[in-house]
């Protein structure tokens, strides 16, 4: 976190920036009371770490009530852990050596599908695999070694689809690189290929979901830039449309979110296209196209929201687009107190959705070298101008961590901040006013930097540093509304 001090001293130092505002009053105290959060386990023993600055635990889900996650060690042990909230019931189900070399052999990748979880972790006799765990040691085993030998598989949006998990395969044949769908029970006879769409189509790397299916998108020569979508089926798998002629970049997606279609952009050079997409043919549809770069945001009600960087004024815009094609607007332009500052343009870090308002993280580019940001501010938006504020805390600046934005799904959404940019983060908690926005829990007097968010039954368990100096596993309860305020009607 060096980065950070360095570039407040340079700031305060040369230039005579002034110290940002602190926040109101309101939320300067601990908005919960101590025992909110918990911490659940000690996954990390004090003296290891994790790998270059990696979380740990990482890649936490679900499986019909049970947590699983990764730890990774830096020596290139990793684990796989279960949990039911307890301390007693958090244990590791299956841990594997260390590897040399150590970078990009961990083990991750998870994805529940029923009570089983599957994830990929290196083996020094069938390289990077596909393995699938019950919950027990006994039950976790590798699913089947789909490159023979040493070669790693290179496996693509992992997804459960229909009671089986379907995923992409990458694989090296003489004429090029083959893309295929593949779909597994969890056992090697019932691993196999569903449809080789050979090599001259390519992967992009993000899907959206649609209702019981996964959409996703090809581009190559002659082909163009096409829409795909499949239920993990070879009768199921299907084009949907023709997005472009050409080979075109894809910007942002968004799964369908409270009665919302699918949304996502395409990077036409200059341009960004927004469409919607319910998965069929006629429910694609480009609703319009802006002459700059935008970042997708989301849609509340029947308007889709999309932000975008004006480097000469170095303001971000907010803007809105009717779901139902055309109507652009700007809703906002959101201030700058360094806009006279070179390099300051601001960018979007993360975004959110909850209770009828969209969350956004932004940070202010810094006029020094190097990729921290000046300052990050948290914002919330109902789609109109007055409903658009900034809250009153302060995001991370630091280049090795940034705040994410989590929706629990009942209403509060949690996330890394603090009263001053310059201190460290610990877990904070808003409904969508100044009121109900306050610090959740003072985990660890040296920054928590919680992140990992991901809700089993009624809490919410995150990666957070504490008194041991290393990240650990901690919980929260996913209807927190401890500060005091009422959140926004």
């Amino acid at each position: 976190m060096h980065s950070k001090y360095g570039f407040a001293l340079v700031c305060l130092g040369l230039m005579g920036c002034a110290e940002p505002d602190s926040a109101p009053d309101t939320v300067k105290a601990q908005a919960c009371a101590p025992g909110v959060a918990q911490r659940v386990k000690v996954v990390m023993p004090p003296g290891d770490d994790p790998p270059w600055d990696e979380p740990a635990p990482v890649n936490l889900v679900d499986a019909q009530g049970t947590l699983y996650f990764a730890v990774n060690f830096r020596d290139g042990r990793s684990a796989l852990w279960r949990s039911d909230g307890s301390d007693a019931g958090t244990f590791p189900v299956k841990s594997f050596p260390a590897v040399t070399p150590r970078r990009n052999r961990g083990l991750g990748g998870l994805v529940p599908v029923g009570s089983q979880v599957f994830f990929q972790v290196w083996n020094p006799d069938t390289g990077k695999e596909l393995w699938v765990s019950d919950g027990t040691e006994a039950g976790t085993h590798l699913v089947a070694d789909l490159m023979p030998g040493t070669a790693d598989s290179s496996l693509r949006l992992p997804t459960a689809l229909d009671g089986a998990l379907s995923f992409f395969r990458l694989t090296p044949v003489a004429a090029g690189t083959q893309v295929e769908l593949w779909r597994s029970d969890g056992t090697d006879s019932g691993t196999v290929q569903v449809v080789n769409f050979g090599v001259l189509a390519a992967l992009q790397g993000q899907s959206l979901r649609g209702g019981d299916a996964l959409l996703f998108f090809l581009v190559g020569p002659g082909s163009g830039t096409a829409l795909w979508r499949t239920d993990g089926t070879a009768s199921g798998t299907s084009f949907v449309k023709r997005l472009d002629a050409d080979v075109v970049p894809l910007g942002d997606v968004r799964s369908p979110d409270s009665g919302a279609p699918g949304l996502f952009t395409l990077l036409d050079g200059p341009n960004t296209e927004v469409w919607k997409t319910d998965g069929s043919p006629t429910g694609t549809v480009r609703l319009d196209t802006f002459g700059r770069s935008m970042r997708l945001l989301g849609a509340l009600g029947s308007s889709v929201y999309l932000t975008s960087a004006d480097t000469t004024t170095r303001r971000m815009g907010l803007y809105r687009l009717s779901l139902a094609g055309g109507g652009k607007s700007t809703v906002k332009v959101l201030p700058n107190p360094y806009a006279d500052m070179e390099g300051t343009t601001p960018y979007l870090q993360d975004t959110a959705s909850s209770g009828g308002r969209l969350y956004l993280s932004v940070a202010i580019g810094s006029p020094f070298p190097g990729p921290a940001a000046l300052r990050v501010g948290l914002w919330v938006t109902d789609g109109t101008a007055e409903g658009t504020v900034q809250l009153p805390v302060e995001l991370s600046i630091s280049e090795y961590y940034w705040s994410p934005l989590y929706a629990t799904g009942m209403g509060a959404v949690l996330f890394g901040g603090d009263t001053s940019p310059l201190s460290y983060n610990e877990p904070w908690v808003t409904r969508g006013t100044a009121m109900s926005t306050g610090q959740a829990a003072d985990i660890g007097g040296g920054g928590a930097s919680p992140q990992g968010f991901a809700r089993v039954g009624e809490r919410v368990y995150f990666s957070a540093k504490d008194d041991t100096f290393e990240p650990q596993l901690w919980s929260l309860p996913a209807d927190l509304a401890c500060p005091p305020g009422p959140a926004p009607e």
